[in-house]
């Protein structure tokens, strides 16, 4: 199925199939912003253009004995709480909320295939072979019109059909062959309820500490994915494509063989980051730490990132808590932010990244932090 997905993509891209293909490829802004471009007009010819509204959840599967610690690590160290669990013969799902932020569903494969397996048996996460960010799920009240045109256009889903839920109706892709993510799409019937008639209420003995820290971490500013650099051209123009969101710019840190690519649906809403290096380096001492992150994880969402008040206090009481960092909190109020990473969690193999942006700061990012950061993740 993947290869059909692949081939689907090259014939509408041949160009892009062409340069990746080449020997001496290396990543430029001219064409991934030629191909935006394309893409953008693409979807208002199709019908696909605002199709695809806000992101409403995303879904983070685990090893069963990890789920209940996972939890657990979520409340402690993030603002979101426990709002719903369940269980039915397929999976276990936990459903984690918190305000303004998209739902986070923590979920478990109790039987069937799982179709990220083989993408999970990398050096460094093989032994948790069914743990990762599997998929981002979006609001899209056109469901059927949605299906049909992305049908027509070649996209494969996991279903024949659209599935209809008592609460919602619901779509997925396979996972991508460029970042082994799957995207979904959601129309709710009504309010945002998860657990059906079928399911069984599973009770779970977690509570939501009353930590005073705990109310500096807000929503879920963006997630970040690492991918291999001839792949960040065709993953940013496939989630344009399946999506209304846009590419609008990348930051290069040209001595660590990395790129950071921001795409937004505004200014206001939750960003999805694609970092890849920039050229695909044989050598092992030019491959920088995201290259390297590749080789070890596979490609992969590695953060998620919360927005954070009163961060250097709220950095203090995290480490208090036995929160582990990759690095010190980095920016200042004059560049206009401080962000930080954890180490990956052991239960779901991610980090989380505390950012706090300065009142009149109209950036999203800075190449020193982007540096800094990206430096970091050497360590995992």
């Amino acid at each position: 199925m993947e290869k059909l997905i692949i081939k689907n993509f090259w014939e509408m891209h041949p160009g892009l199939h062409q340069r990746i293909e080449t020997s001496s490829f290396i990543n430029a802004d001219d064409s991934i912003k030629k191909e935006a471009h394309l893409t953008r007009e693409l979807r208002e010819k199709s019908g696909l253009d605002k199709l695809v509204q806000g992101l409403e959840f995303i879904v983070i599967n685990t090893e069963d004995q990890k789920l209940l610690p996972a939890v657990e690590e979520i409340l402690i160290y993030t603002g979101y709480d426990l709002k719903e669990s369940f269980e039915n013969e397929e999976q276990k799902v936990v459903v984690l909320c918190c305000e303004n932020s998209p739902d986070l569903l923590i979920t478990v494969r109790k039987n069937g295939e799982n179709p990220f397996y083989p993408l999970n048996l990398n050096p460094k996460s093989e032994h948790l072979p069914n743990t990762r960010i599997e998929a981002f799920f979006y609001r899209t009240p056109e469901l059927s019109k949605y299906h049909s045109i992305q049908l027509n256009r070649g996209v494969i889903f996991t279903s024949n059909s659209i599935v209809n839920k008592e609460n919602y109706e619901i779509l997925q892709t396979i996972p991508s062959c460029f970042t082994g993510i799957s995207y979904g799409f959601v129309n709710w019937k009504g309010e945002r309820i998860y657990k059906t008639s079928k399911d069984t209420d599973m009770a779970i003995d977690v509570k939501k500490p009353d930590f005073p820290y705990i109310k500096n971490i807000k929503n879920i500013d963006h997630a970040a994915t690492r991918l291999p650099a001839k792949n960040r051209d065709a993953a940013i123009i496939e989630f344009m494509e399946l999506t209304n969101y846009n590419f609008e710019f990348a930051i290069y840190v040209e001595n660590l063989n990395s790129i950071t690519n921001v795409a937004r649906l505004s200014a206001k809403d939750f960003a999805m980051v694609f970092t890849s290096g920039i050229s695909s380096e044989n050598n092992e001492e030019n491959l920088g730490p995201t290259e390297k992150f590749v080789r070890n994880y596979g490609a992969r969402v590695h953060h998620l990132a919360f927005i954070t008040e009163n961060i250097e206090e709220t950095f203090q009481n995290l480490k208090e808590k036995g929160q582990r960092f990759l690095i010190d909190l980095v920016g200042s109020e004059e560049e206009g932010l401080k962000q930080t990473f954890t180490y990956p969690s052991p239960n779901t193999l991610i980090v989380n990244e505390y950012i706090l942006r300065y009142g009149d700061f109209d950036g999203f990012f800075t190449k020193s932090n982007v540096t800094n950061l990206t430096l970091a993740t050497d360590k995992q």
